[in-house]
């Protein structure tokens, strides 16, 4: 495989301008088409086979408008002075309810003034609007104009919201700021680590252009795919990180290569050829990780999957063509325009190795076992607050304040309960001989009654029956919040309801996401298992070494049971929650609960998303270091040493690198939306102590008290793996004598 990629990366240093040159019209051409036809998003929550989908294909037959797929939306009013009873106020709500009904898709707009339709205080209202005959994917944009249509309202002192169901995860987002502090302070680190600005804009500029197409070819795909709204920020952030890092590896190499007097093409043909490789392989690993989540049995977090490894994809594409290319147009002008102070640091340095990280890697392996007991108390302490970790579901609640969906969300709270932010849909399915011959009155009379008595309910409205007869459709108020556990138990107490010749079904967002968690927690032992596994044999076959892959594995693990800690300490237990931007919780009562910590609930597909995204991550520097190390030993023999010098030559690359990810996923924490939040936290944290605990202490400690046993395999092994390795041996020493698989005993150095 090396001398594949050795020769596309001598090919592309001698094409350069034409490789170039498709990147950049492949990246222009993908973003105009995107701009022209637009890059529809949805976030279908649908799981087929649960009782929420079955409610919600009852729901949409033949119960009318606003049922039938076209959706409703619900516009708060609220007057801070008097009531919405005054004439004058009520003749400027009329005027909106007839701009409102000309408003295309309106079927039905019920006006405020019915019967539940006003708060208690007369000072909130809501008008109910039915659509028929809309993507519901554009509902966001007809809640705009029907907003808009409500100005006679509006200009009569009325304020008016528009209220939507769903968390915060089901806005779009918006990229923007957070990507520019991310690119700033990745340039910084380059500027550091190189020296000179041409070599620090190489990365930047191939990252660019790989997002650009990643997400143009994600923005297309969702004209044919329902395409998250959150995919896009996941493939900027994962995009932008293993895009600046893997050229990064590929530029240092190549640097290193130069400054012994390798020729430019011959030096970027062995970057390719052994970096390239390395770079293959570990982007493989996040793609596995990603692809793994299509087993969740959650076709929303699949989808999720693996388009984020869309951004991966096209990261390891430009990294293998895209930088070679450069590499061979600017030729030793990658070492132009050398800043003055930080220049002459990195002049002095070097690109061989770091003479610190040598140095601890060789203290690290005088003293394996402390080094090791030392780690394993301080990555555990890490971890320990995972146990801890509070999942559950991210109501409008949570939003940030100011937005219209969190104005909407504390206004309904004030005027009819929390519960009335996410209600349940409760629908009874008649038996057909029932329906057919005898009155229904009696069992819907039961059924009504008997969700009155259910604990936890608030209200119940009047049923509606549907065209054949034979489906009732009621509305049942919680007294709870969507992200209250209790609102959980009350969805439990619906469906546990029994009446002979009905089936009750419970569909909404709250059981929605009652299913969804149930479906996740089932499949997460069997996602974890394919991700574990498929990464150890991909790392097997790179290195033909199964202790090595075994144990790659296991560190991955312990890593991300840190970031878990991180994300039960900043949110569950509610340490961090203020200083990563979040708004307090709003109280029932209309009053803010001011504290400087609270706890914030973390949707129950969160931590198998971040699970796949971190073990992938985290697999990139282990290949890394593994390759630096694997070459060491084959040119050495000595484990000791090898390890050294392995820590010593990708030290510095894999900190930088670490560090440039770190600040790109910190920067995306100041998103107002709270799912990001999670993101960039669990990410930083993880990638940081992946790359400072983990590489710099644990591995190397553990590497030393195998000693040889790292690079043993048995024979019927070794016979059978196909020969894939990723070291790239051709400029290695051809004296080296290459150590013995076979091995049955340890042997240390």
């Amino acid at each position: 495989m090396s001398s594949l990629l050795g020769r596309l990366g001598g090919w592309c240093a001698r094409h350069g301008r034409l490789v170039l040159a498709l990147w950049v019209l492949a990246a222009g051409l993908l973003t105009s088409l995107t701009m022209v036809f637009g890059s529809p998003v949805s976030n279908d929550v649908a799981i087929p086979g649960t009782d929420a989908q079955r409610a919600h294909e009852l729901m949409r037959e033949g119960f009318g408008p606003g049922y039938d797929g076209g959706g409703t939306v619900q516009l708060v009013l609220y007057t801070e002075e008097g009531t919405l009873l005054s004439k004058e106020r009520e003749k400027a709500v009329g005027d909106a309810l007839a701009r409102i009904r000309q408003v295309p898709h309106v079927v039905e707009a019920e006006t405020p003034y019915r019967m539940g339709g006003m708060a208690s205080n007369q000072r909130i209202g809501m008008i109910t609007v039915k659509l028929a005959g809309q993507d519901s994917a554009k509902q966001g944009e007809t809640a705009h104009e029907l907003v808009t249509a409500a100005a006679p309202a509006a200009e009569a002192g009325i304020e008016v919201v528009a209220a939507t169901s769903g968390s915060p995860a089901d806005k779009e987002i918006k990229t923007g700021v957070s990507e520019i502090i991310g690119v700033a302070v990745a340039l910084l680190v380059l500027l550091f680590a190189f020296g000179t600005l041409v070599a620090a804009l190489i990365p930047i500029f191939t990252a660019l252009i790989s997002i650009g197409v990643g997400l143009g070819v994600i923005g297309l795909l969702g004209h044919v795919v329902d395409v998250p709204k959150s995919a896009s920020i996941m493939a900027t952030m994962i995009g932008l990180g293993v895009g600046i890092d893997y050229a990064l590896f590929l530029l240092s190499r190549h640097r290193r290569l130069l400054a012994d007097g390798v020729p430019v093409r011959e030096s970027v043909r062995r970057t390719v050829a052994s970096s390239g490789g390395a770079v293959l392989f570990a982007g493989g690993t996040v793609v596995i990780a990603l692809s793994a989540l299509m087993l969740a049995g959650f076709p929303l977090l699949r989808t999720l999957g693996w388009i984020t490894g869309i951004s991966v994809v096209c990261a390891v594409l430009t990294s293998i063509t895209l930088v070679p290319a450069l590499l061979g147009l600017l030729g030793h002008r990658v070492n132009a325009l050398r800043l003055p102070l930080v220049g002459r640091v990195a002049s002095r340095r070097g690109d061989g190795p770091a003479t610190g990280w040598a140095a601890l890697g060789a203290w690290v392996a005088k003293r394996p076992w402390r080094v090791l007991t030392a780690t394993v108390v301080a990555l555990a302490a890490l971890a320990a607050p995972a146990a801890a970790l509070k999942l559950g579901a991210l109501d409008q609640g949570y939003s940030d304040q100011g937005t219209a969906e969190r104005r909407a969300y504390e206004l309904v709270s004030v005027g009819f309960g929390p519960g009335a932010n996410g209600p349940l849909i409760v629908v009874a399915e008649l038996d057909r001989a029932i329906a057919d011959t005898e009155p229904a009155d009696p069992l819907v009379r039961e059924l009504t009654q008997r969700l009155r008595d259910a604990s936890g309910v608030a209200h119940v409205s009047p049923h509606k029956v549907n065209e054949n007869g034979r489906s009732v459709l009621v509305q049942v108020i919680p007294e709870y919040a969507p992200s209250d556990p209790r609102a959980l138990d009350v969805v439990s107490q619906v469906r546990a309801i029994r009446i002979p010749g009905v089936r009750v079904h419970v569909g909404g967002e709250v059981a929605g996401l009652a299913d969804a968690g149930d479906r996740i927690m089932g499949r997460t032992p069997l996602v974890v298992a394919v991700v574990v596994l498929l990464s150890a044999l991909l790392l097997l076959l790179a290195f033909r070494a199964p202790l090595v892959a075994i144990k790659a594995a296991v560190m991955n693990l312990v890593s991300l049971g840190t970031a878990f800690g991180a994300l039960a300490v900043v949110f569950s237990m509610g340490l961090g929650s203020r200083l990563v931007g979040m708004d307090p919780p709003y109280s029932p009562d209309g009053t803010f609960v001011q504290t400087l910590f609270f706890s914030v609930p973390i949707d129950n597909y969160v931590p198998l998303m971040l699970f796949a995204v971190l073990f992938g991550l985290s697999m990139d520097y282990e290949v890394f270091l593994l390759t630096a190390v694997r070459q060491a030993y084959t040119r050495t023999g000595d484990n000791r040493a090898a390890v050294a010098e392995g820590l010593g030559t990708t030290g510095r690359v894999i900190t930088s690198a670490a560090l440039i990810m770190v600040a790109v996923f910190t920067a995306f924490v100041a998103y107002p939306d709270p799912l990001v939040k999670v993101f960039g936290v669990g990410l930083a944290v993880a990638i940081a102590v992946d790359a400072t605990i983990i590489r710099g202490f644990l591995v190397p400690a553990t590497m030393v008290l195998l000693g040889r046993l790292n690079w043993w395999i048995p024979r019927w092994l070794d016979r059978v793996l196909p020969n894939i390795s990723i070291e790239g041996h051709e400029e290695e020493e051809s004296a080296a004598a290459a150590p013995d698989r076979d091995l049955t005993t340890a042997g240390r150095h």
